[in-house]
């Protein structure tokens, strides 16, 4: 197939040094985030169009080479099957909703083997997860998607993920996927061309100032509930990280030097909810979160969620959400089939 690596643009950077083209393969798995996928390919098209240079090329290879489907339902045609993947290239799984149910055994071998013969690999959105079924991710620092880092980090707790924008490192690439995507692959085009180039790229992409790689996924819990009180926020945030745990109230009161009538004034005057409440649906949603995307039993959910029996845990499970969590679990696993 022959492509135009270089579009036609009106802005213009200058590029004096050596070019040595890089080429990138996308392995665009069934529900795949588009969002993401397209966050990282545009980079390198802007950074051809604007040196009018083959910077980089680019393909989209699917596990048989049929067309895939986004989890937005649009279908996205691909340039060939897995197999044909070639040793120059830097291998990029794109992944979305549904992670470990979107790829055969034999894409996470095929992977391993590009590694193993000094191939750079990665995963943007949630391809981490067939990095790790691949078995490349021990002892290396990674990243995914913030909202099936729970699940992962269950399914995978021996592994090191982060909640960082991306990570490259160890000749694995990994981003959360969205706009850290571009984030990504700006950094990259800076490390290759510097960064008047990489500047050009992200004005271009309308990202005002690219983000580095340490950067948190998340906005703050201040800005995700709305509130500036410094005090309720560093509760919220105890609580988060500590869902596991048995969590009383009084003793959150006095970690943070306040009477447990303050504590239910904080939460009533900024939250309109009682703390305990708040707190129930914080392990209600990681749980629902735990059975979307793992094969744990009720039992696993409810005491890796903070509740002390699984029968409390399945009624306050169909209290919030109109289905037990048994209904909840098949329905799911069973539209999402089984691939592997």
């Amino acid at each position: 197939m022959t492509r135009n690596w270089i579009p036609h643009g009106i802005a213009f950077c200058e590029l004096r040094q050596e070019v040595k083209t890089e080429s990138f393969v996308f392995v665009l798995l069934p529900n795949l985030s588009m969002n993401a996928f397209s966050s990282a390919i545009e980079p390198l098209r802007i950074a051809n169009q604007v040196t009018g240079k083959e910077l980089f090329r680019w393909r989209c290879l699917s596990e048989s080479g049929d067309p895939v489907l986004c989890s937005n339902g649009v279908p996205v045609g691909v340039d060939g099957a897995l197999k044909e993947v070639l040793p120059d290239e830097i291998v990029l799984v794109c992944s979305g909703i549904l992670p470990d149910h979107s790829f055969a055994t034999s894409t996470a071998d095929r992977l391993r083997m590009f590694w193993r013969r000094g191939q750079t690999v990665g995963g943007i959105c949630t391809g981490a997860y067939l990095l790790a079924r691949a078995g490349i991710l021990k002892g290396s620092a990674f990243t995914l998607h913030w909202e099936n880092l729970p699940a992962f980090r269950e399914k995978f707790a021996d592994l090191q993920a982060t909640e960082q924008l991306f990570h490259i490192s160890n000749r694995i690439w990994t981003c959360a996927g969205g706009l850290a995507a571009t984030d990504m692959m700006v950094d990259r085009i800076s490390q290759l061309y510097g960064k008047e180039l990489a500047g050009m790229v992200a004005n271009m992409c309308l990202l005002q100032t690219p983000r580095s790689e340490t950067e948190p996924q998340k906005a703050s819990a201040a800005a995700t509930i709305g509130i500036r009180n410094t005090k309720l926020v560093q509760i919220v945030e105890h609580m988060e990280m500590f869902l596991d745990d048995s969590i009383e109230l009084d003793d959150i009161a006095a970690k943070f030097q306040i009477s447990r009538r303050q504590l239910e004034r904080l939460f009533s005057k900024y939250l309109s909810t009682t703390p305990r409440k708040y707190l129930m649906m914080l392990r209600l949603h990681r749980a629902r979160s735990l059975m979307a995307e793992t094969s744990l039993g009720i039992p696993e959910v409810s005491a890796a969620c903070g509740f002390a029996t699984a029968s409390h845990f399945s009624k306050r499970f169909k209290e919030a959400f109109g289905i037990s969590p048994r209904r909840f679990s098949l329905t799911r696993h069973r539209s999402s089939g089984d691939i592997g």
